[in-house]
């Protein structure tokens, strides 16, 4: 592309690039807003299939709703979300963010999505556990919240296209997104799930450039294993 492209034209480009090859990903996949939730909080550190597990698991004891989730204890969560790894883990910040959602907000996740984005975020950062992908996901996929969300996927494709360094912050990355796309919702998801799909096909650790639809695209960097 010509040196004076923009990074908006850029990140339009990708977006377009990609959504002709996948087309729409229609993510998250889950029926309800607490339901993404806790596949937010369920996916860190392990594979999406292995949440899958764990969500059939939850679906089959009724366990998805959040009334029903919160009157579980950490043992009984433990059990049934043992298929996505760092079970015990994962079932003590399960309860603790059901706690939070109680005590600051009735139980109720509409009184979440009618909060103050930075506010929430900020809240979400606080609880044990919740890092910025987690809290950027409950915020976009589940609340509808207009924020990008930064994953490993996302700095290996930027990086190997020569758009940021690969060890620039989790800020800095959003940063380059919000301030070069609009602020829109569908938008930021859309282009998430994409660059997800890019990850997983093609730009791996050891990336997969011949069969990419972005070979080429803005000097083309295929970096050493990432």
């Amino acid at each position: 592309m010509s040196v004076s492209t923009s990074n908006k034209e850029k990140l339009l480009k990708i977006y377009e690039i990609l959504l002709s090859e996948a087309g729409p990903r229609h993510w998250w996949p889950a029926k309800t807003r607490f339901e993404v939730m806790i596949g937010a909080i369920l996916t860190q550190n392990t594979a999406w299939k292995n949440v899958e597990k764990a969500i059939v698991n939850l679906k089959k004891a009724g366990a998805l709703s959040f009334k029903k989730f919160s009157s579980l204890n950490e043992k009984e969560i433990a059990k049934l979300i043992k298929p996505s790894g760092y079970f015990n883990q994962k079932a003590k910040r399960l309860a603790a963010f059901c706690r939070f959602i109680k005590n600051e907000y009735g139980g109720i996740i509409d009184n979440m999505r009618k909060q103050d984005t930075a506010l929430l975020r900020k809240k979400l950062l606080d609880l044990n556990g919740i890092g910025p992908e987690t809290a950027d996901s409950i915020l976009l996929y589940a609340l509808d919240k207009p924020i990008f969300v930064i994953d490993l996927y996302t700095k290996r494709i930027l990086s190997r296209h020569n758009l940021l360094p690969f060890n620039a912050t989790y800020d800095e990355y959003q940063k380059f997104f919000m301030d070069n796309l609009p602020h829109n919702t569908q938008l930021y998801n859309e282009y998430h799930a994409l660059l997800v799909f890019a990850g997983n096909n093609y730009c791996r650790r050891k990336p997969k450039c011949s069969e990419c639809p972005l070979l080429g695209f803005n000097g083309h960097n295929p970096a050493a294993e990432i």
